[in-house]
């Protein structure tokens, strides 16, 4: 990880932690800054500076955008993180900074898709009562559980980080893209009779849809919480991306 000094350049802030994240991360030149919240691995491949860690709370994100001459907060988060996208949404309006975000359409139910709501861990476990093997793809929330599994289920639990499970739990640690055959063989290894999902949206993680669809198999899907506004708004990292190469090119030549 690097530090660059602010000086007289302006600077971007991009808030991520997400694959539509890392795609822009990946466009930004090194005075620029990619900041993440610290779960998952870092990467270590990018041109900008990588910040880890978070900002205070509001107060502390205001004083962070003066004092590193950020001209442009790009919220790319997850649509989950509504935290952290109202303390930048907040802070933005405080500082007189322009907010961009990427807002991940979500996904739609389609003809023999059985969803049904959840707006939280007790309503989740409620859904899945009648079921003995739920695959959750919440993240992490779910490790915080482990303990709570009833006689008559065993969980499998997809997320980001390693994690040793216990008798009733299996615990995988991975990333997406996720594709169709691997989510086949996956649900037929572990038996999975029931889906724990956020509505995240996007096409890495929607393989999962499809092979519940195919195999008539719940949906147990969490609620998303509302976002704030933003001053521009994207729908997918592409067009977020290839906006903030203009307004770098401008930034650019108003600076030479």
């Amino acid at each position: 990880m690097r530090k660059e000094a602010p000086g007289n350049t302006k600077r971007v802030l991009l808030l991520g932690g997400t694959g539509d994240a890392l795609a822009i991360a990946r466009a930004l030149p090194p005075a620029h800054v990619y900041s993440l919240a610290g779960l998952g691995r870092v990467p270590g491949d990018l041109a900008c500076t990588v910040r880890v860690g978070g900002f205070g709370g509001i107060d502390g994100l205001v004083r962070y955008l003066r004092a590193e001459n950020i001209a442009l907060v790009v919220d790319a988060t997850h649509p989950y993180a509504a935290q952290m996208s109202r303390h930048a949404h907040d802070a933005c309006t405080l500082a007189d900074v322009p907010l961009w975000a990427v807002r991940r359409p979500a996904w739609q139910p389609q003809p023999g898709d059985d969803w049904r709501d959840a707006a939280g861990w007790r309503e989740i476990v409620d859904r899945i009562a009648p079921f003995h093997r739920p695959l959750f793809t919440l993240g992490r929330e779910a490790l915080g559980h482990l303990h709570e599994i009833p006689a008559s289920q065993y969980w499998t639990v997809r997320c980001l980080e390693a994690h040793a499970g216990n008798e009733r739990a299996k615990v995988i640690d991975a990333r997406g893209p996720f594709h169709l055959e691997g989510e086949r063989a996956l649900f037929g290894a572990a038996g999975i009779d029931v889906i724990v999902s956020k509505n995240s949206g996007g096409r890495a993680t929607e393989a999962k849809l499809a092979v519940a669809r195919e195999r008539g198999l719940p949906v147990v899907m969490l609620t998303r919480p509302s976002l704030p506004d933003a001053d521009t708004m994207f729908d997918d990292a592409a067009s977020a991306r290839d906006a903030l190469l203009n307004w770098l090119d401008r930034i650019h030549l108003s600076e030479t």
